[in-house]
């Protein structure tokens, strides 16, 4: 049984780095004391960083991923010192990164006990993202192997894509996490719906974890709404609805942890012996539309 801490990370201004190095280590602490080897925070999570900045800089949707850059460093080495202090994995969401050909892409470190295990960028970008962001899509697939399991992430809207998810699980992957960043009801249940989806498919679990609250000093996470979750295939030992963990609130006040268990083998037990076989009779489908 693995015990997991998927977020509704609350959108706050932290206007110096010490303030913000707090923020963080106390947040994943309550994670870590409720007993929890896994904690997930949501997409563009890492853009919390902007509050550091001028009201001016923060308050521009492209001059505040330029500012942030030189804190990518930092944040990344504060993330990996509370996985190694704590013994623990820690996806802390995503955040825009400059790369070598210009180009910002929303990236996830996945970082464990002995430090950074890699990376993985969204590959589906949303029109906000394309259109008004310019944040280009990355490329390629990545799974993680770690003492719980194999993992991998789809970012956000990467849920809403079957051939993402059924990339991962023939990888290897039991566990996706996904992290996510919705401003409107509709949006959030999008990528949730995508994530229950892609676990029935593939007989597989998905962690989602949501921005939530206002944040009128940026505009690129002003809005935010969210449940985080735990889904599983609907199967024999599993939930009818596929639901292990559900958030009550869809925008709380403030920070909250969901703290949930999977056994990652009843859910291998279920491509085994479960009722239906979606994911070994995925490929049948193809054959019966031609």
């Amino acid at each position: 049984m693995i015990h997991l801490a998927a977020c509704q990370y609350a959108i706050e201004l932290h206007e110096t780095w010490d303030a913000y190095a707090d923020h963080l280590q106390g947040l994943c602490a309550e994670a870590v004391e409720a007993g929890a080897r896994l904690l997930l925070l949501p997409e563009y999570a890492g853009l919390v960083l902007s509050g550091q900045l001028s009201a001016e800089q923060r308050g521009d949707l492209k001059a505040s991923i330029a500012g942030i850059q030189p804190l990518i460093e930092p944040w990344r080495a504060l993330c990996e010192s509370l996985a190694r202090r704590w013994g623990i994995y820690l996806q802390p969401g995503s955040v825009p990164v400059l790369d070598s050909d210009g180009r910002y892409r929303n990236r996830a470190w996945l970082f464990g006990p002995k430090g950074v295990l890699g990376y993985q960028d969204k590959l589906m970008m949303t029109r906000f993202e394309r259109e008004q962001w310019d944040i280009a899509a990355g490329q390629g697939l990545q799974v993680f192997d770690t003492e719980l399991g194999r993992l991998g992430i789809l970012i956000c809207y990467d849920n809403e894509f079957p051939m993402l998810a059924r990339g991962l699980a023939e990888a290897g992957a039991d566990l996706i996490l996904a992290p996510s960043c919705t401003d409107t009801e509709a949006g959030y249940h999008r990528v949730r719906i995508g994530a229950q989806a892609r676990a029935l498919e593939n007989q597989i679990a998905v962690l989602q974890s949501p921005t939530v609250g206002h944040a009128p000093w940026s505009p690129a996470l002003d809005e935010n709404i969210g449940r985080a979750g735990l889904f599983v295939p609907p199967d024999h030992g599993m939930p009818g609805d596929g639901v292990v963990a559900l958030s009550e609130a869809l925008s709380p006040a403030c920070s909250q942890w969901l703290v949930c268990e999977v056994d990652l083998e009843e859910v291998r037990r279920v491509r085994r012996e479960g009722q239906v076989f979606t994911r070994r009779d995925w490929p049948e489908q193809f054959d019966r539309v031609l």
